[in-house]
């Protein structure tokens, strides 16, 4: 848990979304990562801006790096600002 301000903040939540190439949603272009939302939704608005399928495939935030598709470079850059360090493979 996170300290904000003198109170205690929950930390934020992320999944990884996809993006299809050609929109055929069996080739994943590019992996992006989401916030998910307080009331446990998951948005489909990237952090890096770009609007994704609502029903792209989604992954555990996890997983940011560990599959064969790219990951989007400003998603990443985004997200190792909001998490906190982790050991690889933890």
């Amino acid at each position: 848990m996170g300290e904000r301000r003198g109170r205690r903040c929950d930390p934020m939540r992320h999944v990884v979304r996809a993006e299809y190439r050609y929109d055929a949603p069996d080739e994943v272009k590019t992996w992006h990562m989401v916030r998910e939302r307080r009331n446990g939704e998951i948005g489909h608005v990237a952090m890096c801006g770009r609007r994704l399928r609502e029903d792209a495939e989604t992954r555990p935030g996890t997983e940011w790096g560990r599959t064969d598709e790219v990951f989007c470079h400003s998603c990443g850059a985004l997200y190792l600002r909001e998490v906190p360090s982790q050991p690889l493979g933890a």
